[in-house]
């Protein structure tokens, strides 16, 4: 036959202050740390270490930190065309880097040739 073992007393749950969710959260997500081994040691679950840090906004009040460069995004350098414009109106636009046997033929196309 099993035996059955009664347990009585305390309840098992531990009540944890905002201020040890935070240190254990920040030690959890601390560069170089495993969340499993910091849960282990604070004889948690790591599941409620990851619901901590959703309550509790991140760390950082849930922002990130913004690197702002002085001289703003970089403008794309201006591409230059040889726009071909034919006697019905039609316009091609070819970039300059096309070969000049490419632009032949798109221009003898344009004229109908």
């Amino acid at each position: 036959m099993g035996q059955v073992h009664i347990m009585t007393g305390f309840e098992r749950r531990r009540r944890w202050s905002v201020d040890e969710k935070r240190a254990i959260v920040a030690t959890a997500f601390a560069p170089g740390a495993v969340v499993a081994e910091v849960a282990r040691r604070a004889d948690v679950s790591s599941g409620l270490i990851y619901r901590w840090r959703r309550e509790l906004g991140g760390l950082a009040g849930g922002f990130a930190a913004v690197v702002v460069s002085p001289g703003g995004p970089a403008a794309p350098a201006p591409v230059e065309v040889i726009e071909v414009v034919a006697e019905g109106g039609s316009r091609v636009r070819i970039p300059a880097s096309v070969s000049p046997e490419l632009a032949a033929a798109v221009v003898k196309a344009l004229a109908g040739r």
